[in-house]
């Protein structure tokens, strides 16, 4: 079953976790998301985003995360994790001043957003990766 792009805005079964420390970005961000069509959860650290993705069933279909999440583990070890337990999810990274480690630390297949940016560019960067409008949810 192939799925077209224009299809994604459609189905509301796409999971995405946003893992973002600063609440004002991680607000605005969660709701373009959810007006684009998306369901979104959230978390406020790599702790909260390692604990979401652990969890069974969790049928996500990306990960959106800032790089420099604070204390503890941070956006590249979320993303590993993630990838652990599903090797095609989809990976959006935002940073303000990690772009430069993206190619040594970044999962592969993964997209990176510089900030500042406006939230249409992560919709646009998550909708892009393989998978984002295909992925099935793994049990």
């Amino acid at each position: 079953v192939q799925h077209h792009e224009a299809e994604l805005y459609v189905l509301g079964n796409v999971i995405l976790l946003l893992v973002e420390d600063y609440a004002a970005i991680r607000i605005s961000l969660e709701i373009s998301l959810t007006e684009a069509g998306f369901r979104v959860l959230t978390a406020a650290n790599g702790n909260d985003a390692i604990s979401e993705l652990n969890k069974p069933n969790n049928n996500l279909s990306g990960l959106i995360t800032d790089i420099q999440l604070g204390t503890n583990e941070d956006g590249w070890d979320v993303a590993r994790r993630a990838r652990e337990l599903n090797p095609s999810l989809p990976i959006v990274y935002m940073t303000g001043n990690s772009a430069d480690a993206w190619e040594a630390n970044g999962v592969p297949n993964s997209s990176l957003v510089q900030k500042p940016f406006v939230d249409a560019q992560i919709i646009v960067a998550i909708s892009a990766l393989p998978n984002a409008a295909s992925e099935q949810p793994q049990g």
